[in-house]
């Protein structure tokens, strides 16, 4: 129990480790050695609650949570990536993990549920890496293409490529239909911005530059993350939003890295067929 303490005490405070241990009356190897076995153990955890929609029943009922937020058909988790500061790593390679902000950070891929779970984690990309080159590079992607999913997509910002399988906010807007998707697309991928903003209150470690090694700032990332999808299912109150981390705002892109469009994708579909009716039956986009 000490242990676990210890261990979620800097998760709380995300303060130098000597401090944690001043706390308890340990000395700060002794805190290093905690941290780094008791967040290695909960990472262990990922599997079994940290993962994507496998059945129909599941599939079905996670879209449908989606529709409910903005009337977005077909989605079943909100992708995006945010920046974990890390200390810098030293050695050759060390300028790989600075990113485009200026600080040394790991890239942190996330897919998100509409109440604000992960769904799916990559922590192991250095921060000067693209999101769209995190995502290539992932067994998501892998399922998407195959199909695991069946019907079903993922919303993204305009930093990933509109695909069969995701769908991405248009640039810009030339008539109501496109307005109405925008709208909707974005209200609907907000949910991966929330999820990151409650995750860095839940624990300020994330926000702040953690000082150990590169490989048990991976555990702890990903052990954060399965105690926030616990915290989710026993209805943990949400911390206040005066701690929040610094997200940019969803509207927010860089254009130079927006990724190549092309025709055959989910967007051009759903534009095309989907959002036209949605339109023309008068609906809001609110379901309360």
């Amino acid at each position: 129990m000490a242990k676990l303490l210890i261990t979620l005490r800097f998760y709380a405070l995300g303060t130098m480790l000597i401090s944690v241990g001043d706390f308890f009356g340990v000395c700060k190897t002794t805190v290093c050695l905690v941290v780094r076995r008791v967040s290695s153990a909960i990472a262990s955890l990922r599997k079994d609650i940290i993962k994507m929609p496998d059945s129909d029943e599941e599939m079905a009922e996670a879209s449908y949570a989606f529709y409910n937020l903005a009337k977005f058909p077909r989605t079943i988790g909100a992708i995006d990536c945010t920046h974990v500061k890390i200390q810098s790593p030293g050695g050759d390679n060390a300028e790989h993990f600075r990113n485009r902000k200026g600080y040394f950070s790991l890239n942190v891929q996330s897919v998100s549920s509409a109440n604000l779970k992960f769904l799916n984690i990559v922590a192991r990309w250095p921060g000067s890496c693209h999101d769209q080159t995190i995502f290539n590079n992932s067994v998501l992607k892998m399922k998407l293409e195959r199909k695991d999913y069946k019907k079903y997509i993922v919303v993204a910002d305009s930093g990933y490529s509109n695909t069969p399988y995701m769908a991405t906010p248009l640039l810009e807007c030339t008539n109501q239909v496109e307005q109405l998707y925008n709208e909707s697309i974005i209200r609907s991928r907000n949910v991966v911005e929330r999820k990151y903003g409650v995750w860095k209150r839940r624990f300020p470690v994330l926000s702040l530059q953690m000082r150990i090694k590169t490989e048990t700032v991976q555990d702890v990332i990903v052990a954060t993350a399965v105690l926030h999808n616990i915290a989710v299912d026993f209805n943990e109150e949400i911390p206040p939003n005066e701690l929040e981390a610094n997200i940019p705002p969803i509207e927010s892109f860089d254009v130079a890295r927006i990724a190549p469009d092309n025709r055959n994708n989910v967007r051009t579909e759903l534009l095309a067929g989907y959002f036209p009716a949605l339109l023309q039956s008068n609906t809001s986009l609110n379901t309360s």
